[in-house]
């Protein structure tokens, strides 16, 4: 089986947004008790922050993460995160039916993220609070001094701002399982009076409207053509969630997942350009994807604590899906669809960082480590930042029953802005058989294979865990460039990444 392709060095989709490669850290489950603050761990620093989560963070070259949630922020007051832990309330955490220490707060979590390499990017409750609440905490953060929150920071021991310039009008406000859910006419014009609040204080923050939470929502694509229509001109992104799974153990249909994310970005950016040519602007509004992973492995463990049948615990294990390696397929092909749609998504946070949904997870006292689908994210944030190139591609497919043609080999390509490399990265959903890619480089001049790693051959359920990491990339073998061609056989249900250097 043979696919031929050609990627020209004119041919540029967009120059990528490195926080594409953004993730989430929600108070929910063990994201932040047991995942990225533990005091008593063996590597904790002087913060109580788990240094071993820290190196793993750093290793995959996180640029910006997205708190306090998720849908945690709609319910949650800021104020209860700051001053002296000792006063600090307990709270009931409506969202997912958890008691809230608030040990960890804004001054934490930003010291956290600074440890950790990564901006921050905050969310306002537009839930159960709304504009007022939203000023007080952007002053809180972003003001030098002189101020009443402002001072207050200052005296709770951060003398200077955080300038966070990243902000989100709420979250998932279309869905019933909110607190505070809205209909699209009065989010968007709480969202409108929010973003000119918040603009009035700093016309250079960057502010995120939000659109639907699924495609699968009844109100979607309206809600999206509705709030725009109120608050196109204050916000400089729309976000879209999207979580995928496998119930059904249909690997072909679920590989193919990806066709329904690229018709969501297509819908969401038809919207977008429909609403600016309404509104005669000349700005231009693009897409946050900052809820994206395959979810669905613990939703049946989860029903007892989300049912409210074991009170209210501290830190419950929550959405702890065990990644297996179909997922590393799933995950490097939603990848790719980011990368391809990088012209109008320019925000993607993976959906969760720590424990939750996550490609790290931790032992309370104990090792963490990294799950399967830790390494299609790894390669694509560090290897994926540049120009994404224009691919045409010929290879045979198969149907589904939502999308006619998927093709077996799904392919990206990134020119990258450190050294110039060209990097390919590559899913063969084939089951059963090797593809022959031969890929055509024109515009490139010469060039040698630098690096080739794949994660292949292993079992459709294998998974990692804390006694051992057997789902990792191995390197590469076969690939070559020759006379302007890349020659490579991608292995069935294979992810690989090959780089051609100068």
């Amino acid at each position: 089986m043979q696919a031929t392709g050609t990627v020209h060095s004119g041919y540029v989709i967009s120059t990528i947004d490195p926080r594409l490669y953004g993730s989430f850290v929600e108070h929910l489950g063990r994201a932040v008790y047991t995942g990225i603050y533990e005091p008593e761990h063996p590597t904790a620093n002087a913060d109580g922050m788990r240094q071993d989560v820290i190196d793993l963070v750093r290793e995959l070259d996180v640029p910006v993460v997205r708190y306090p949630g998720g849908n945690f922020v709609s319910a949650y007051n800021w104020e209860d995160g700051i001053g002296p832990r000792e006063d600090r309330p307990v709270r009931l955490d409506l969202a997912w039916h958890s008691s809230e220490s608030n040990q960890v707060g804004i001054h934490e979590f930003a010291d956290w993220a600074k440890a950790a390499g990564a901006e921050m990017m905050l969310a306002v409750n537009l839930g159960s609070r709304g504009l007022d609440e939203a000023r007080a905490f952007l002053e809180y953060v972003n003001h030098p001094g002189g101020s009443h929150w402002s001072d207050l920071r200052r005296k709770n021991g951060r003398e200077e701002p955080w300038n966070v310039k990243l902000w989100c009008l709420g979250n998932e406000m279309d869905g019933p399982w909110q607190i505070g859910q809205k209909t699209a006419e009065e989010y968007g014009r709480i969202a409108f009076e929010t973003a000119k609040a918040m603009r009035a204080f700093d016309k250079s923050i960057e502010l995120v409207v939000c659109g639907s939470s699924s495609p699968k929502m009844p109100t979607y694509p309206a809600w999206e053509a509705t709030v725009l229509d109120y608050t196109y001109d204050s916000v400089d992104y729309i976000s879209l969630h999207m979580y995928f799974d496998n119930h059904a153990g249909d690997t072909a249909n679920y590989l193919a997942q990806n066709a329904r994310l690229d018709e969501y970005i297509e819908t969401v950016a038809g919207v977008i350009a429909f609403t600016k040519a309404k509104k005669r602007s000349r700005k231009n509004v693009y897409i946050s994807f900052d809820e994206w992973n395959v979810w669905y492995h613990s939703r049946d463990a989860d029903r007892t604590v989300l049912e409210g049948n074991d009170g209210w615990p501290h830190a419950p294990a929550l959405l702890e899906d065990i990644y297996n390696f179909e997922d590393v397929l799933q995950v490097g092909c939603i990848l790719n669809t980011f990368i391809r749609r990088s012209d109008v998504v320019k925000v993607g946070c993976l959906a969760q960082l720590v424990n939750v949904i996550a490609p790290i997870m931790t032992v309370p006292g104990g090792p963490a480590w990294r799950q399967t689908t830790f390494y299609p994210y790894l390669f694509a944030s560090r290897y994926g930042r540049g120009k994404a190139l224009q691919l045409s591609l010929d290879c045979p497919g198969y149907g589904t029953d939502f999308v006619d043609q998927v093709p077996y080999l799904d392919v990206s390509a990134v020119e990258t802005d450190t050294d110039g490399a060209l990097t390919f990265f590559i899913v063969n959903r084939h089951q059963t058989e090797a593809i022959d890619l031969d890929m055509a480089l024109e515009g490139f001049g010469d060039r040698r294979v630098i690096l080739d790693k794949v994660i292949e051959g292993h079992g459709l359920r294998a998974v990692n865990g804390a006694d051992g990491e057997p789902v990792a990339p191995q390197d590469g073998a076969g690939s070559g460039f020759s006379g302007g061609r890349l020659a490579a056989s991608i292995a069935p249900l294979s992810y690989r990444m090959i780089r051609l250097g100068a």
